[in-house]
């Protein structure tokens, strides 16, 4: 017998067999570049999300006539189609609003099918790589790069504490600019704990038509989309914008794992080196070459990165990485990202400032206990969240144990140790973790050097 998700999935897919990227405009108002997309479904429901970008004091080109500016903004439309595809998922893909070649088809397939890994898994749905084909024009004479020289770094702020790190750390060593979407509490504070000020940071509105959040009431898909994906595709126009040559995101090496162990689907997949590799080519063969997008983090693991992070402690009180609290800057205390930061710092912080932190000790609440045990391994998948690997965690809450008082240790590190029968001495592991230097595309030697002697006093 079928799923009642797999019936929807199938008669969604009957009733709206394609999606129509129909086109986009853009214009200049109040000093702000004002884009609107158009998508349709099927000619049965229209949606217009758009995008707002202010733009520097002294623009010195013609912005609105710029080839360059046009090709970004068509791509960033293609990454935005996503969020508006999945809620019927249709076969086909009508591309009218620009031109891909072939290999920029299957580019595109690529990332639907591995950035909706988590949605259509949780939607009990399994693809093909012929779930979905796209539609559209060759260009004529190749769609090659466009010239672009630009100079200084542009880092994408999400008030979590890796992007934390990442502005800190490149800020020892060169002025950046702090980039957010849609800011938010945590993420301003982040940046003026920084030395910031709220003029140096570029603030984009990015909205999502109400007409998706309707049909999601009424039934149709919904799910996970590839944030960073889109992420990406902003920060490349912002960068071009704003004559900036590098992009330096905040993605550890610890976002490879995938989330349902022995798979390939995986919550961080726009956050993985696969998929900031696939990017680099597809932007230096199709968009542009002069800008370089890479994570700065990227050969460090999350114990690295906790342990960075415990040095700064202006950041404290205002940095926020739960996803349930986003709204109103808190940390919920009940998901999966709370417990797993609270895990990782507790390696290098004190319970008292962990608590004044989270404002409660999050290793004693009992209610974690199945969270807890998808964090540590002890249930088949990890929690669909941006999370660090079961190994780090392991280390980790060993590591708490082994620097804890025997008798008075909370709730779940005795489950843990219920559970798992031993907690065997981790200090070598933990040695090898926080020494460890993993693969990066990290432009310059200097900043490679800089990071290793960072981690080199964990």
């Amino acid at each position: 017998m079928k799923s009642d998700l797999i019936e929807t999935y199938e008669k969604l897919r009957a009733t709206y067999p394609f999606m129509v990227y129909e086109g986009f405009s853009y214009s200049l108002t109040d000093s702000e570049l004002h884009i609107s997309f158009e998508f349709s479904l099927a000619d049965k429901h229209i949606f217009r999300p758009e995008v707002k970008i202010p733009l520097p004091d002294h623009t010195d080109r013609d912005i609105l006539s710029d080839s360059l500016i046009r090709k970004l903004i068509f791509n960033l439309g293609m990454v935005e189609l996503i969020s508006y595809w999945k809620a019927a998922c249709p076969p086909r893909v009508i591309v009218r609003a620009g031109q891909l070649d072939s290999k920029q088809q299957e580019w595109w397939k690529k990332l639907y099918l591995n950035g909706l890994g988590e949605f259509f898994y949780q939607n009990g749905i399994t693809p093909g790589f012929d779930f979905m084909t796209i539609i559209a024009d060759e260009p004529e004479g190749g769609s090659g790069p466009e010239p672009f020289s630009g100079v200084g770094t542009l880092v994408p702020v999400g008030g979590g504490k890796d992007s934390v790190v990442c502005l800190e750390l490149l800020s020892e060593l060169e002025a950046c600019r702090p980039f957010v979407i849609n800011p938010r509490g945590a993420s301003m504070e982040s940046i003026r704990n920084a030395g910031y000020m709220d003029e140096d940071a570029i603030l984009i509105s990015r909205s999502i038509d109400p007409l998706l959040i309707e049909l999601n009431g009424k039934g149709y898909l919904n799910g996970h989309t590839p944030f960073s994906a889109m992420l990406a595709f902003n920060s490349l126009l912002v960068s071009c914008l704003y004559g900036l040559g590098e992009i330096a995101l905040s993605n550890e090496s610890s976002a490879n794992e995938p989330t349902i162990p022995g798979t390939s689907i995986n919550h961080q997949y726009s956050k993985s080196v696969e998929f900031e590799n696939d990017f680099r080519s597809y932007v230096s063969e199709y968009l542009c070459r002069g800008i370089n997008y890479y994570s700065f983090l990227r050969p460090l693991n999350e114990l690295q990165i906790s342990g960075l992070f415990s040095t700064f402690p202006a950041h404290f009180k205002s940095f926020k990485s739960c996803n349930v609290g986003s709204k109103t800057d808190s940390w919920c205390c009940h998901c999966p990202k709370c417990l797993f930061t609270y895990i990782m710092l507790s390696v290098f912080l004190p319970e008292d400032v962990l608590r004044s932190i989270f404002g409660k000790d999050l290793l004693a609440d009992e209610s974690l206990v199945p969270v807890f045990d998808q964090l540590t391994g002890m249930v088949d998948e990890k929690p669909f969240e941006c999370v660090g690997t079961i190994d780090e965690v392991n280390i980790a809450v060993r590591r708490i144990i082994q620097k804890s008082d025997a008798d008075e240790l909370p709730s779940l590190l005795k489950h843990y140790i219920k559970q798992s029968g031993t907690c065997e001495d981790v200090s070598e592991d933990l040695k090898m973790l926080l020494s460890d230097f993993g693969p990066h595309n990290i432009p310059s030697e200097a900043k490679v050097d800089y990071l290793k002697k960072k981690i080199n006093g964990l």
